[in-house]
């Protein structure tokens, strides 16, 4: 079967329920996407590394991290972060800066707040921040239009109930999907670091695919049900188990949220998936083989995704034609995911964006 369907046009979870949802906005400004990163742990007070925990508007975190490697005179190399935070947000995160006995310049608050790099707090720690540590990201968001009406607290309670379908955002494919156009070119000659030297087209593709299977278990209704054979990840943590055989505990365990079915992030290796789950990971394999098997002679390996996601510390306030949002995601999702169920918008189901609002979250 060819590869047809257009990034973007994915089903929505609460369509069954409520059918699709009318028009909204929800980034007229930066302040109506905030992004608050949730480490988990504390710096320690001592060490080489200088950690900040910054506020930016209107950068990548890459951008920060050039702005903080240059005041600080090293190589953006020694800077380091956990994840990738919006460019069109207020976002908070940490970041690290290697300085063995070496003191903070003195004006650095200064200077980074010229580039738009508010430090709010710094301290210091034994051990540069690694990509993925940190635990998960706080989203406080508004939206207005005419889909804040009674139907989107119903929508939300849905959501706080079941969960949300773990999709990877349209920031990761690019302005109208080019960055997976890009990939498949890219896969089909044979991938080269030298052309994709962050591996942001590997994970284009990657997550292309798990989108195309999250959309096959959202067609069957499985998306949010355990499989014979599935994967199951726990909420919260990177433990997994295989479902040899599915019971009433952890059908039930599943239907609280503490259990999630996974889907594969394809690369080298063998699937741990069997049973019916498995059947959907054959049929991804003839659907996109292409895809597939680039991404095997790339040697990226194969890794797992949970399905489904859970709102933690839900938050809705609705005033007149305005409604706010708060919430907790786990590291790796995706605030967009939540907001396709709630609104309809352009940049959610597809890839005509206004602007290049730049990661979201890592």
């Amino acid at each position: 079967m060819s590869e047809t369907r257009r990034p973007g046009d994915w089903p929505r979870a609460t369509d069954a329920e409520f059918g699709p949802p009318l028009a909204g906005d929800y980034r007229a400004a930066p302040e109506d996407f905030v992004v608050e990163e949730v480490l988990g742990f504390a710096p320690e007070g001592h060490g080489e590394h200088l950690w900040l925990w910054i506020e930016k508007r209107g950068l990548t975190t890459l951008d920060a991290v050039r702005h903080v490697a240059r005041e600080c005179q090293v190589s953006p190399r020694a800077v380091g972060y956990s994840g990738m935070k919006d460019r069109i947000a207020v976002t908070r995160q940490w970041l690290s800066v290697q300085l063995p006995g070496q003191p903070a310049p003195d004006d650095l608050i200064e200077r980074l707040a010229a580039c738009g790099v508010r430090v709010l707090e710094q301290a210091r720690h034994p051990r540069k921040l690694k990509r993925g540590v940190h635990r998960a990201n706080r989203f406080t968001l508004r939206i207005t239009g005419a889909t804040v009406n009674a139907q989107l607290e119903a929508r939300w309670a849905w959501l706080c109930r079941h969960g949300v379908p773990n999709l990877f955002g349209p920031q990761r494919f690019g302005p109208e999907g080019r960055n997976l156009a890009r990939a498949r070119a890219v896969l089909d000659r044979g991938w080269r670091k030298r052309d994709d030297k962050e591996g942001m087209l590997l994970s284009a593709a990657r997550s292309y695919l798990f989108n195309e299977l999250l959309a096959m278990r959202l067609a069957d209704g499985s998306w949010q049900r355990l499989l014979t054979g599935d994967v199951a990840i726990l909420d919260g943590s990177a433990s997994q188990f295989v479902v040899e055989a599915l019971d009433a505990e952890l059908a039930e365990r599943a239907e609280r949220l503490d259990l999630h079915p996974s889907g594969v992030l394809w690369g080298v290796g063998n699937s741990m998936a069997g049973g019916e789950a498995v059947a959907f990971e054959q049929t991804l394999s003839e659907r996109h083989a292409a895809l597939c098997q680039g991404l095997e002679r790339a040697g990226v390996r194969m890794a797992r995704r949970a399905l489904r996601m859970r709102l933690d510390q839900p938050q809705l306030e609705v005033t007149a034609d305005v409604a706010r949002l708060g919430f907790h995601l786990p590291r790796g999702g995706f605030a967009t995911a939540v907001l396709r169920e709630l609104l309809d918008h352009p940049t959610l189901t597809s890839f005509a964006q206004r602007t290049t609002p730049g990661r979201e979250p890592g």
